[in-house]
């Protein structure tokens, strides 16, 4: 196994599956067992904490794609358009996947060769397969950082 693919890979996982060391938190500990009115709870003009989440699941899911074999189909202008969750049975199915999803590109990303991490991804206008790799992780950290004070301003104010 190719050890930079794999400590990648433990990255990715830390973020959003397991870690506490950037964080001290990641998403699975802070989504797990929310209640689901929370999650889509809204404070004044800021995203919801779902929409949050599945926004980054969206861009887990598109280069989860590409490592597939798939096209790069996402595209940022529509990196927010949820439909609401309607129930708790409804946040729970999809954090399901969010945790599935995260997990089996993990598992692609530590499959990954090293000549494989410095070549293009899709396209040389977004870069290496490290930069976009590394640009998941540090894009996953900075919404959690919302998620955290999202779901402390909801949390006082309830």
């Amino acid at each position: 196994m190719n050890e930079k693919a794999e400590q990648l890979a433990n990255r990715f996982r830390e973020v959003i599956l397991n870690g506490t060391w950037i964080a001290n938190t990641n998403y699975k500990d802070q989504l797990e067992n929310l209640d689901w009115d929370i999650a889509i709870s809204k404070f004044e003009s800021l995203n919801t904490i779902s929409i949050l989440a599945q926004h980054i699941h969206y861009y887990v899911n598109g280069i989860k794609n590409v490592f597939n074999g798939g096209n790069l189909e996402i595209r940022d202008k529509y990196s927010f358009n949820f439909p609401t969750i309607k129930s708790e049975n409804e946040w729970k199915a999809f954090l399901s996947k969010f945790w599935n999803d995260a997990e089996n590109l993990a598992e692609l990303i530590e499959q990954l060769p090293n000549e494989k991490l410095s070549q293009n991804f899709v396209d040389d206008k977004y870069g290496t397969y490290q930069r976009n790799i590394d640009g998941m992780i540090e894009h996953s950290y900075y919404h959690l950082g919302q998620i955290l004070l999202i779901k402390k301003i909801i949390l006082k104010n309830k």
